[in-house]
């Protein structure tokens, strides 16, 4: 199956000229190809589930998730004797308690964050492993990524840019006001859970890979052992794309 953003023209062009080299398509009932950007590679995983691999052809702007088509021959003939390399990248999973009582349950490849819904800033209490780390902590919000999803908004956000192949969890606060608690990383087995202050004055939003569940009063997150299956070609290398396309971006 080959899947495109057909609100990228970039991605159309692709596309076509996939389509000219493999006019029946591409082989394997469980391989989606993916042509578009990081985001598009999100919302497509998230459509079609977690029971596929996948595997990404950029047509985006940094396109970190996916794989960069510097050789057509070298995409066919990978696509066709199936020789790419399938890495497993494990999933955070979040239980969102939203105002009303009513729970949402989602899982998420880059990153699940809570942030304010108005401009009033939130008011969030931060507990890790059933520990207080803060009570009370005045910010926009907060990142909690995968190490694949560390280059994305925790990086953007001054935290830091891990190698995907690392099992942890990064907090990263956005726009901290006091206290002033700076990025940090945990282990993978860690479970957090953050409690909302003053919801209704100060609504807060929770966000999974894009997806947001409005008037969030806990969300308790962790990784549940749940992972993806995203497919490289053989070139490709996760260090040498961080330097090259996060590290000196």
């Amino acid at each position: 199956m080959i899947v495109t953003d057909a609100r990228n023209p970039a991605a159309l062009k692709l596309f076509t000229a996939l389509l000219e080299r493999m006019p029946n398509g591409v082989p394997g009932d469980d391989l989606v190809v993916v042509v578009g950007g990081d985001g598009f590679l999100l919302r497509t995983v998230a459509e079609h589930g977690f029971g596929a691999t996948y595997l990404g052809l950029n047509a985006g702007h940094l396109g970190f998730l996916l794989n960069d088509v510097d050789d057509w021959e070298t995409v066919v003939e990978q696509l066709e004797s199936r020789t790419y390399h399938v890495g497993l990248f494990p999933l955070l999973r979040a239980e969102m308690t939203r105002d009303d009582g009513s729970v949402v349950t989602d899982r998420a490849i880059n990153d699940i964050y809570l942030e304010r819904a108005t401009s009033q800033t939130t008011r969030l209490q931060l507990s890790i492993d059933n520990h207080i780390v803060v009570r009370q902590l005045v910010a926009d919000g907060v990142v909690f990524s995968t190490a694949l999803g560390s280059t994305a908004y925790t990086f953007s956000a001054g935290g830091p840019a891990c190698h995907p192949t690392m099992h942890t969890l990064v907090v990263t606060p956005i726009c901290p006001h006091a206290p002033r608690l700076h990025p940090f990383a945990l282990p993978a087995t860690a479970r957090a859970c953050v409690d909302v202050h003053d919801g209704e004055k100060r609504p807060v939003r929770a966000v999974a890979d894009g997806r947001a569940v409005e008037n969030v009063r806990q969300v308790e997150l962790g990784y549940d052992g749940s992972e993806v299956r995203l497919a490289y070609l053989r070139s490709h290398d996760f260090t040498s794309r961080m330097v090259q396309k996060i590290l000196h971006n």
